[in-house]
């Protein structure tokens, strides 16, 4: 049985933004390049969110079209910022997408298929708009292994409040994983699975550069861990994660953030 995964207001996108969207970016370029699909293709974004690989594809990829399907209203707003006559924004849920059969040449998913109630069904229509021999692809962060700016809140916040542990495991994804996310990819009848780790840098300015996003307001489980905390426990909470955080020399806090990229051909 799938794991329900955690329910998220994702309408603040300012929030997200500060939180997740830097490094989305850096893995969506990442991603990109392992595929290494030729330009002119006709691209589907399944749960394009703010945006950060919509916006890669069209800056590296050189597509023909590319379609972007969310089902928050406030991150097509954000996307509809980008003038580009070959992009184009529809509300639709990744379960039941709003296009015909066989129409495009890659349809892709970034950091969104462990936050589908129902992964499978995801990908069946993942496939089910593909066109033959096109390329159905997704990533996901690892979660429970190398997306370090997250271990270390997780760390300090279960150090001081053993009570958040349940929220930490939540985090985990039994979907983030390779044999998981081959075994998915491989149910829906796409051939030529392949799964690999990729790995981008996740560096902060100093503390407060790292601290700041879990303020923010957002609804990701640990800016809101972070917000039903009293001051003197988030104080208390930004002090053990100083003792904790690899501080360089010049005060930088350089990272790894680690993702599984999964791909197929129909």
């Amino acid at each position: 049985m799938t794991e329900a995964p955690p329910t998220y207001d994702w309408g603040n996108t300012a929030a997200y933004e500060a939180y997740i969207g830097r490094w989305s970016r850096l893995v969506a370029a990442a991603f990109l390049q392992w595929l290494a699909l030729p330009s002119g293709q006709r691209w589907l974004d399944v749960g394009c969110g703010t945006g950060a690989l919509t916006q890669t594809i069209l800056a590296t990829a050189d597509p023909a079209e590319i379609l972007g399907v969310d089902p928050t209203a406030e991150f097509l707003a954000a996307e509809a910022r980008t003038i580009d006559p070959r992009v184009r924004f529809a509300t639709g849920d990744a379960r039941a997408l709003p296009v015909p059969d066989e129409a495009y040449d890659a349809v892709v998913a970034g950091l969104v298929l462990n936050f589908v109630p129902d992964p499978e069904a995801a990908v069946v229509e993942m496939a089910r708009v593909a066109r033959r021999g096109g390329t159905v692809a997704a990533y996901v962060w690892d979660f429970a292994g190398e997306r370090q700016f997250q271990r270390y809140f997780w760390e300090a916040a279960t150090a001081l409040d053993p009570a958040a542990a349940p929220l930490a495991q939540s985090m985990r994804f039994a979907l983030c994983h390779p044999e998981p996310l081959a075994a998915l990819f491989g149910a829906v009848g796409l051939r030529d699975v392949a799964v690999q780790a990729s790995e981008v840098p996740a560096v902060f300015r100093d503390v407060d550069d790292y601290w700041q996003p879990y303020l923010a307001g957002g609804s990701a489980a640990a800016q809101r861990y972070a917000a039903s905390l009293g001051q003197a426990r988030r104080d208390a909470l930004r002090e053990r994660l100083r003792s904790l955080l690899p501080v360089a020399a010049d005060g930088q806090i350089r990272l790894l953030a680690r993702a599984w990229v999964v791909r197929g051909t129909k």
